[in-house]
């Protein structure tokens, strides 16, 4: 079981290996961001100049590899400088974006996922696609049964599993679809704090939980987890991207649902998911279950509904379709 955490060690020998690697001298640092996982650092320069420092360890170690496919590309995302591996973890030198100077616009957000879903070519990501999609309830489970053995999630497992075998029993004809355009490189945490406007434009950031599969899951995750799904506003959003360049196909309805209740349902799926296997993988404290065992079983609700999962005899769950704007 994986049990690595970042602590200040890991990240100073991976920040000496990167600056003595690039020859840079770095006068100063100041933390912009830091959590069990991850943190990431602004690191003064001699020459008056700046850059960023990011370290991270499992399940995050593969966000190099998609930026330095993106700096061929020339896409909106930030250069990377060069990175450093040691057991269980990555750093990064990165250019400095600065501070954000405001949040991104709906319109910022649909033109970002337009470029990003039209990327190709990136190997060794995660695939979701049909069989992908349709594997995840079972996975869940199997996560799960991982957790008990680990005497986790004991107040919740019973209601977890209910709900994930009511969405294993729907995910092969919900999943269809799955592979439909857009279909490519998909950001995975594709939220306002992701898109980093600031004074040297647009950029997307943040790309350690990329996969390939369907694009509309991307526009799903703008709008979160923590609130009621909403498919009107997500329909909307959708219309944006197809008006911005999007492919058309992303208005089509899959799994016998429209666009946007599948996605946002497919979404929730995914979401809980990784909890669950992130978990079982060892990569969150037993103090995190709680928390996570009440945001997996609000997702897992969501889905279930979305996806049209209702237990035995039950009616058919009253959710907006969505088409309206």
């Amino acid at each position: 079981m994986n049990t690595a955490r970042l602590d200040e060690n890991i990240v100073a020998q991976l920040r000496c290996d990167l600056v003595t690697a690039a020859r840079r001298v770095p006068t100063g640092r100041q933390v912009i961001q830091e959590w069990e996982l991850s943190a990431v650092e602004r690191l003064s320069l001699s020459d008056g100049s700046s850059l960023v420092c990011k370290v991270a360890v499992a399940p995050f170690t593969g966000e190099a590899i998609v930026l330095r496919a993106l700096n061929e590309r020339d896409a909106a995302a930030p250069v990377l400088h060069g990175y450093a591996m040691r057991p269980e973890a990555l750093g990064m030198l990165m250019d400095d974006l600065g501070d954000p100077i405001r949040a991104a616009t709906s319109a910022e957000a649909v033109a970002a996922a337009r470029w990003v879903h039209a990327v190709d070519g990136i190997t060794g990501l995660p695939t979701f696609d049909h069989a992908g999609l349709a594997r995840l309830p079972g996975q869940s489970l199997d996560a799960l049964a991982g957790l008990r053995g680990q005497e986790r999630f004991p107040d919740t497992s019973h209601q977890i599993e209910e709900v994930l075998e009511r969405l294993a029993a729907v995910a092969q004809r919900r999943a269809d679809g799955a592979e439909r355009s857009p279909f490519g490189l998909c950001h995975g945490e594709f939220h306002r704090s992701s898109l980093h406007v600031s004074r040297t434009g647009c950029h997307l950031v943040d790309w350690a939980k990329a996969f390939t599969g369907p694009g509309l899951l991307d526009l799903a995750t703008w709008f979160g987890t923590r609130t009621p799904p909403e498919p009107r506003l997500l329909t909307r959003l959708i219309r944006a991207y197809v008006g911005a360049g999007g492919h058309p196909d992303a208005e089509a309805d899959r799994g016998g649902l429209p666009a946007a209740r599948w996605a946002l349902g497919w979404h929730r799926v995914w979401a809980a998911w990784w909890f669950l296997t992130t978990a079982a993988a060892g990569h969150h404290r037993p103090d995190t279950d709680r928390r996570h065992a009440h945001v997996v079983l609000r997702q897992l609700h969501g889905a279930a509904q979305l996806l049209d999962a209702a237990p035995a005899g039950a009616s058919r769950p009253q959710v907006e379709a969505g088409r309206s704007s």
